[in-house]
């Protein structure tokens, strides 16, 4: 599925602040959407549920622009607007390989190594660590982990998602000013 590129902090802010004027009740809203997109890519067999619901986060994120000073109705229907969409993406079979996907030479893997590194040695060691370990594993893993780390800082799961996404924002920037200098 092609991803659409994440929402910047000002667009995230933006939706937030359209579902409701109240910050404590536009976080209530967005998770209950949240929620809901989830067990609605749940009920279509999909395993990728939670990044599935945030991709179509996302898309309403960073189009909101467009229709902001125009939509009338309830805020949720505009996302549900977008998960057909996202699981037709989903379910759109892979196109064939063209040829055996092309290997990153090691120099190369070295450099992203050491940029990243020098990248995440200013942040503070909770924010490091908490990173490193939202990253670590995949599938129902990955899922079991973050609830474990969105129980023990007591957020919820959205909640855990946006402080990771604020944390790495300046980190992928820091990340790709570093690759392009040793360019």
């Amino acid at each position: 599925m092609k991803k659409e590129r994440d929402p910047t902090p000002a667009e995230f802010e933006r939706m937030l602040d359209w579902l409701a004027a109240d910050r404590e009740a536009a976080g209530r809203i967005y998770e209950s959407i949240r929620t809901r997109l989830v067990k609605i890519f749940v009920s279509r067999g999909c395993f990728d549920a939670e990044d599935l619901a945030d991709e179509v986060i996302d898309r309403v994120a960073v189009g909101l622009h467009k229709i902001i000073d125009t939509y009338e109705g309830d805020r949720a229907l505009y996302f549900y607007g977008f998960v057909q969409y996202v699981y037709l993406e989903y379910r759109r079979p892979n196109p064939p390989a063209k040829a055996s996907p092309p290997v990153t030479p090691p120099d190369e893997l070295e450099r992203e190594d050491e940029c990243l590194q020098q990248c995440m040695e200013p942040l503070p060691v909770d924010e490091r660590q908490l990173v490193l370990r939202y990253h670590r594993y995949e599938k129902r893993a990955k899922i079991n982990e973050r609830k474990r780390m969105a129980s023990e800082l007591g957020l919820t799961l959205s909640g855990l998602r946006t402080r990771i996404h604020r944390i790495c924002l300046p980190l992928e920037k820091c990340l790709r000013k570093c690759l392009e200098q040793q360019l």
